[in-house]
């Protein structure tokens, strides 16, 4: 998770244990998954099966970003913590998005159970949180502040810091590609509204890559900020094209006769 190189001999031990931690969780991550989709598959249709290939990419992509050499390298080189950032903050969310975790899990619950968690997401609490302007507030307002203050350099000599902020990353990416193409949601604001907001959250998103690529961070060589820069910005479009692919082809499918829509994706329903 941190490259040994800058932890004290003393606290090496430390960080080898955060990792057989992760590898642990991310190992249940499937396995819970798996098993939640043997339960459904008993009450209801088979489950697809690309949502839980979608789901053990994900897994995956958040373990790479988090454990092994990527990861000691991250601590380090600022080109190496984009590509963490990619994974972690961009492509984890949108498989996790995918692959429907929400909806499998009120498949594998009790019916009485299920309808009180439905309840729950329907709340004015539940409705903010998922709201576009916030979550993108909450994720491309959290790189402004990481990438043009010192948090950027002071996390990586402060451990709670340098979790805390990765665990930021992950779940404002998550919420942020929730509110804008998840199907699990009871409660979608329209599509106009999305597509206004994830344009203008795009372009706070390329603004910043541009930023860092003439503005070296402190304590980064300028020539790591302008590659590290450029990796945010052609490998952010690349994930953004898929995003914005799913969101109009939802579009699409809402906007064509009912015929041509998916009547599986219900909340509830299997």
């Amino acid at each position: 998770m941190i490259s040994s190189n800058h932890i004290p001999h003393t606290h090496q031990h430390q960080w080898i244990s955060v990792d057989i931690l992760l590898i642990l969780l991310f190992t249940a991550l499937i396995l819970l998954y798996l098993y939640a989709v043997i339960r459904s598959n008993r009450h209801y249709k088979p489950w697809p099966i690309f949502r839980a290939v979608l789901w053990v990419f994900a897994v995956i992509s958040a373990a790479v970003s988090l454990i092994g050499p990527l990861a000691d390298r991250a601590h380090e080189h600022f080109p190496a913590h984009m590509l963490t950032h990619l994974l972690l903050g961009m492509l984890t969310p949108l498989l996790m998005v995918g692959a429907a975790p929400l909806t499998l899990f009120l498949r594998a619950i009790s019916v009485s159970l299920a309808r009180r968690v439905t309840r729950m997401m329907k709340t004015r609490f539940v409705r903010l949180y998922t709201n576009p302007i916030f979550t993108s507030l909450l994720n491309i307002g959290g790189l402004w502040l990481l990438y043009t203050t010192d948090l950027y350099s002071q996390m990586h000599h402060n451990a709670l810091l340098y979790a805390f902020i990765h665990i930021h990353i992950f779940l404002a990416g998550y919420l942020y590609t929730l509110s804008f193409i998840s199907l699990e949601l009871p409660r979608k604001t329209s599509f106009l509204y999305r597509a206004s907001v994830l344009l203008v959250s795009f372009a706070g998103h390329s603004i910043l890559s541009k930023y860092i690529y003439s503005n070296s961070l402190t304590g980064v060589p300028a020539e790591e900020a302008e590659l590290g820069s450029m990796i945010m910005y052609y490998g952010g479009d690349i994930i953004d094209g898929v995003l914005i692919f799913v969101f109009c082809l939802q579009w699409y499918r809402v906007a064509k006769p009912r015929k041509y829509q998916y009547a599986s994706y219900d909340l509830v329903k299997g």
